[in-house]
């Protein structure tokens, strides 16, 4: 994509997202015309032929008001495929965008291309990873020349999970652009969308070769740059645009779930979902704008889960078959009281299970969050509706979302979890002292 001014914005007093409200006529064009869109793209891909793509001014005003009306962070993807006579980047077109999104105050961050591993199979440009960290480092300079993104993060290198050449790639960008990007990125995908199985999203095996891939990527990034944040800059199930029938059902749930926990734990501070609506099928809203299963789980993570990461000793009646997943947290002090925990747990049996955690359990007031398919057993795997505490969730309206109230539980010894099923547990009366005080944990 390139950026073509046209010297016309958007006017600066345009109404806030809350005062308009889109037309009925052109919702139903937009989604027309982005199912015809996705045929194109899916046809460039197959054919590997890709148009060059330009946009104006007022496209970036555009996602600049979508970003802060969804009080999103906006970190802005450059083209890295623009490339000088010696393949070194060309900055110029960066340089006018940057430009104007400084003269309308525009606040972002940025990146650098997306893939580098693919840069020559789907463009046939070959960048190699120190090429490329020098391009970063020529971003960053000239970031550092402007008054308004001088401070402005820079993330990159979003090279994909390692393997083959993509290590070479990383390994390349880390000697040369390092110093000059505020994260790290990488890209994780479980499994290929075109031959995966229901299987698979319940396969605790598989769950675990994230840990063996980020723990491969965190030793290369401290080995070149020690105390250097790893960020997932792209992810979700299966690559090549999800599984059908899977990766926008609600087994998707497990694999994003068991990813955000164990991300958490291995110290990953930031975990960005491919995708929000359209590309593919592991999109988080429909083409309708309905929010399918992952939506939900996704919104109540951010709810009641907050950042620090507990260690937590607990055991379930199913054993050491690795089925039952549990992860601790503090909890969202936007939701709860300092000294909250969250206990985030899934069960990928097909049996109920019960969870003991003595030092939890027996700490008062337990909110329930408990999130199963519409349907029991394994045909409510492939569910796109979703249950929370028994209640299907759905819109009030086109801009209401339900109240997500948690079921308070009697005490007990255990946790009862039933089968296929995805669940926080809130100890809102924990009392936890790595929560009022952040400061230990690290």
């Amino acid at each position: 994509m390139v950026f073509t001014p046209e010297r016309k914005h958007l006017q600066t007093s345009a109404p806030s997202c809350d005062e308009v409200a889109l037309p009925s006529w052109l919702e139903d064009k937009l989604k027309v015309e982005w199912t015809t869109q996705q045929l194109v793209l899916m046809r460039e891909d197959a054919q590997r032929k890709y148009r060059n793509v330009k946009f104006t001014e007022v496209t970036v005003d555009l996602l600049n008001s979508f970003s802060n009306s969804s009080g999103m962070d906006l970190i802005f993807g450059l083209n890295a495929l623009l490339r000088t006579a010696d393949n070194s980047w060309n900055s110029s077109n960066a340089r006018s965008l940057l430009q104007y999104c400084e003269s309308r105050g525009y606040a972002m961050s940025w990146e650098l291309g997306n893939e580098p591993n693919s840069f020559e199979k789907k463009a046939g440009i070959r960048v190699d990873g120190y090429q490329l960290g020098q391009d970063f480092t020529r971003l960053r300079e000239m970031m550092s020349e402007s008054k308004f993104y001088h401070g402005a993060g820079l993330y990159g290198p979003d090279v994909g999970q390692p393997r083959g050449h993509r290590i070479d790639i990383l390994e390349g960008f880390l000697q040369s652009g390092a110093d000059a990007v505020d994260a790290c990125t990488w890209h994780h995908y479980y499994v290929n969308g075109r031959d995966t199985s229901l299987e698979d999203f319940l396969d605790p095996e598989i769950l675990d070769t994230l840990k063996l891939k980020t723990k491969e990527v965190l030793q290369k990034v401290k080995m070149a740059s020690p105390g250097k944040a790893v960020w997932l800059g792209e992810t979700s199930s299966a690559y090549g645009g999800g599984a059908v029938g899977l990766s926008d059902a609600f087994v998707a749930g497990f694999m994003w779930l068991d990813k955000l926990g164990l991300a958490a734990t291995l110290g990953m501070d930031v975990v960005m979902r491919q995708v929000l609506i359209g590309s593919g099928s592991y999109h988080l809203v429909d083409n309708n704008l309905d929010p399918l299963p992952d939506y939900w789980l996704s919104l109540l993570y951010k709810r009641l889960v907050g950042p620090e990461v507990l260690k937590i000793e607990a055991s379930s009646a199913v054993g050491r078959s690795k089925r039952v997943r549990v992860y601790l947290h503090c909890s969202n002090t936007k939701s709860y009281s300092s000294g909250a925990v969250t206990l985030i747990s899934m069960n990928l049996s097909e049996k109920p299970a019960r969870i003991s955690a003595p030092a939890l359990v027996s700490s008062g007031t337990v909110e329930a969050f408990v999130l199963q398919a519409d349907r029991p057993g394994e045909e409510g795997l492939y569910s796109r509706s979703v249950k929370l505490n028994g209640d299907v969730l759905k819109m009030v309206d086109d801009k209401t979302l339900p109240d997500l109230k948690g079921s308070r539980l009697p005490p007990a010894d255990h946790l009862q979890l039933p089968a296929y099923a995805l669940a926080f547990f809130v100890f809102t009366d924990a009392r936890a002292a790595a929560c009022h005080d952040p400061g230990r944990l690290r």
